[in-house]
């Protein structure tokens, strides 16, 4: 039988440390359904980054804290599930923020190799900064509490790509909020991180929301969803996550094989940033592939 006590539990936890936080939470909650749904005018065939999408990446982080939940103090959690649904709403700005947010982000040198002119790319490739920016301009409609819980929040959203966990300034370890107590960002971002890395099963994206047959077959989205389907579930273990998998498509095996690379490259990085950084853990060491009942190590 499969355990669940790992259903919910920050939020129940959060709950019974600070019932105003909770509030605040499920309010937030209520508005951000419906901003969450704008990623489908700019990507609407793209994975499914709305509030179900946000769930699973809670349910996730709920799977990886364990009994660590007993460290952790109220903002802490509260700033980790404002995180886990704040995360892609730079999926789904409109236009006139995406010209007043793009003024703000060091792309680097990003235009070097892609167009400006494609605003969709750009936004897919940098929505975590968006991400961050739109936390920012519509905060007060969300009541975060504090300025310092606000940037925690921001930083944890942003963490859930590409930024380094290793960087002190932007993920300290101890942030000192209100109240004297203290937010390790460099867990929650590697958490977050993590928890959307490896929601890539077929319920990610059900048949019943998604028409395969009119995304255009060869297209990035079109082979997305081909992995996707193809991962009937993920378990998550202590020392591993094993995704089960089946196809006899070797191509799409294939391709499930170098995003398997991907996701050990990403947990990695958040066990090492765990590890050295926080008084806290992650146990998975391996992401595996399960095909046809057996560990596939092709």
């Amino acid at each position: 039988m499969v355990s669940t006590d790992h259903d919910y539990a920050m939020e129940k936890r959060l709950r019974e440390l600070d019932p105003g936080l909770h509030r605040r939470f499920t309010a937030a909650v209520f508005g951000l359904q419906n901003i969450l749904q704008n990623y489908k005018l700019i990507f609407p065939t793209f994975t499914d980054h709305t509030e179900l999408h946000s769930l699973t990446v809670i349910d996730f982080c709920n799977r990886l804290i364990g009994n660590q939940i007993v460290k952790m103090n109220a903002e802490e959690i509260y700033t980790l599930l404002m995180g886990c649904y704040f995360h892609d709403t730079g999926m789904g700005i409109t236009k006139k923020d995406y010209e007043a947010f793009s003024e703000k982000i060091d792309f680097g040198d990003y235009f070097e190799t892609h167009s400006r002119e494609d605003c969709s790319a750009v936004i897919r490739d940098f929505h975590n900064e968006y991400s961050g920016m739109f936390i920012r301009k519509y905060a007060p409609f969300f009541e975060i509490p504090s300025e310092e819980i606000l940037w925690a929040v921001i930083e944890v959203a942003r963490g859930h790509r590409k930024t380094s966990l290793m960087d002190e300034k932007a993920y300290p370890v101890a942030l000192e909020v209100p109240g004297g107590k203290t937010i390790c960002l460099p867990y929650l971002s590697a958490l977050i991180r993590l928890a959307d890395e490896i929601d890539v099963t077929a319920a990610r994206n059900p048949k019943l929301l998604y028409d395969l047959e009119s995304i255009g077959e060869g297209s990035r989205d079109y082979f997305e969803h081909r992995k996707h389907l193809a991962v009937k579930g993920l378990e998550v273990i202590r020392d591993a996550f094993i995704m089960d998998v089946e196809t006899d498509d070797e191509d799409i095996l294939g391709r499930i094989c170098r995003m398997r690379v991907k996701m050990q490259k990403t947990l990695d990085e958040c066990r090492q940033a765990v590890t050295e950084r926080t008084p806290y853990e992650i146990t998975q060491k391996e992401v595996l592939i399960r095909l046809d009942g057996e560990i596939y190590k092709g």
